[in-house]
């Protein structure tokens, strides 16, 4: 018992300390009753001047709770909670926000567009590294110079056959000769040559792709036709043939790859084709003139007539590219 008394009495001199803390009497007391010691100081506690009016069932923190928020008001701002300011980020970190943002790949339609065609343009293979140089090499040692002479000038065309048909081409302009080259660009053999004479050609037509006006097809861009017997037109039987090859005239236009690079855009330009074409004819003609012929080449800046109607065959050769050596993916099992 005496120990319990020794107990007490620290609880005793507590609750004198705080009811003479609150000088203004029942209407200044504070509502909160503060708990120290046992329940027996709990009970001493609860009498205080204020009555049992004044007290509230909310229990009061501990003493050294109490100690800890009168230093955290003086840690904080002397404005109160209404004065904090937010927490500044460290210095750099904007910036640091901003060259990330900057450096994020921005993604629009023209983009994916650009992506695409490239990557269709990429399936001929005319355009993998080193195929082209190989095939200008094997052609070039097919030429008889005996017969053509020296070489001038190496181009990649598309031919437009009678029935609108394209076929991908290599064309070389000699002294006395055009000679045109079917070329397999996946197995790096040559198919097929063509040579017509220089000094035969009689007329270069250029312009653009017309067709009859019941026909179903057009096409866009623009051509040349070389033709070498006026005097001589395709029989019924050559114009409803679509593999004939009796035809006294030939047509070429721009290949697909030519906006690849300016390597490309130089051999499929079919502009300086035409020019240097009618140059080399030229020279054919005053060098080795033809009996019959009129010295001299005619160009005419007039519409490239295909006199094709229907043109299923076309339309579905043209959309899938077949006439050109193209990667079109694996088939079988």
């Amino acid at each position: 018992m005496a120990e319990v008394e020794e107990e007490v009495a620290p609880g005793e001199e507590q609750q004198q300390v705080l009811s003479s803390s609150s000088p203004g009497g029942p209407e200044n007391s504070h509502p909160s009753v503060l708990a120290v010691g046992t329940g027996e100081q709990q009970q001493v506690l609860s009498s205080s001047p204020g009555g049992p009016e004044d007290s509230q069932p909310d229990s009061a923190p501990s003493e050294g709770t109490e100690q800890q928020q009168q230093q955290q008001p003086s840690s904080s701002s002397p404005g109160g909670p209404e004065d904090t300011q937010p927490a500044v980020p460290a210095e750099g970190t904007e910036e640091r926000a901003a060259e990330v943002g900057a450096a994020r790949p921005q993604y629009s339609t023209i983009s994916v567009e650009s992506s695409l065609t490239h990557f269709k343009m990429m399936r001929f293979f005319v355009l993998r590294p080193g195929t082209l140089n190989q095939a200008i090499k094997d052609i070039e040692a097919l030429v008889d110079t005996e017969v053509d002479g020296s070489i001038h000038s190496v181009w990649l065309m598309t031919e437009v056959d009678h029935w609108n048909n394209e076929k991908e081409r290599l064309a070389l302009i000699t002294d006395n000769s055009l000679l045109v080259f079917k070329y397999d660009f996946v197995m790096f053999v040559c198919e097929q040559i063509q040579r017509i004479p220089l000094n035969i050609v009689d007329r270069i037509s250029h312009g653009k792709f017309t067709f009859p006006p019941a026909s179903l097809l057009k096409r866009e861009g623009e051509g040349v036709r070389l033709f070498w017997d006026r005097l001589r037109e395709p029989s019924f039987t050559s114009r409803w043939n679509p593999f004939t090859v009796d035809y006294p005239f030939i047509t070429f236009t721009h290949h697909p790859v030519r906006n690849i690079n300016e390597t490309y855009a130089a051999l499929c330009d079919i502009q300086k084709f035409r020019e240097q074409l009618k140059d080399a004819a030229q020279r054919a003609h005053t060098i080795k003139p033809f009996p019959g012929k009129a010295n001299g080449v005619l160009v005419l800046n007039q519409n490239i007539l295909i006199e094709t109607y229907v043109g299923i065959m076309s339309f579905i050769g043209n959309q899938n590219k077949l006439g050109y050596c193209m990667a079109r993916g694996n088939f079988g099992y």
